[in-house]
């Protein structure tokens, strides 16, 4: 049975990737494995449209996890929008390659009023379970309706 949080999570998802042409290309294949008060997780295989020219993970598609995860957490708490982008930051820690399995947790920080914080990790799959770091990310976000 799934909790009210990743069905509400779910829910927002649904909404946002029709809308969203970047998500739709870049994460159309990603699942939301697991989502509580305030974190969510989710899992993405990478596929060629995700690599750079040296055949790995792209930047741009770690940051648009940042942005994707960091939402989706904000959406956790039970705000039905996600909000605007203040500020995104990416550091790249490490690499993944073509059919390596990405696990993205998403965290809330805080969510006030006017604005809400998060942090993202997101790990290689190793023997079924998060390894090692390929980024980390925080990202700021406008959410007063």
């Amino acid at each position: 049975m799934q909790s009210p949080e990743l069905d509400h999570v779910q829910k927002v998802w649904d909404r946002m990737k029709p809308n969203s042409a970047i998500y739709r290309l870049l994460l159309s294949d990603i699942t939301i494995t697991t989502a509580s008060n305030g974190t969510i997780n989710g899992r993405l295989i990478i596929q060629p449209l995700h690599l750079n020219s040296k055949g790995t993970l792209h930047g741009v598609v770690s940051a648009c996890l940042t942005d994707w995860a960091g939402g989706l957490a904000i959406a956790s708490t039970g705000l039905e929008k996600t909000g605007v982008s203040t500020d995104i930051h990416t550091s790249f820690v490490g690499t993944a390659k073509e059919g390596d399995w990405l696990d993205i947790e998403g965290r809330a920080s805080k969510v006030g009023g006017t604005l809400a914080f998060t942090t993202v990790e997101i790990r290689k799959v190793v023997d079924g379970t998060p390894g090692p770091i390929v980024c980390t990310g925080t990202h700021t976000k406008f959410v007063k309706q």
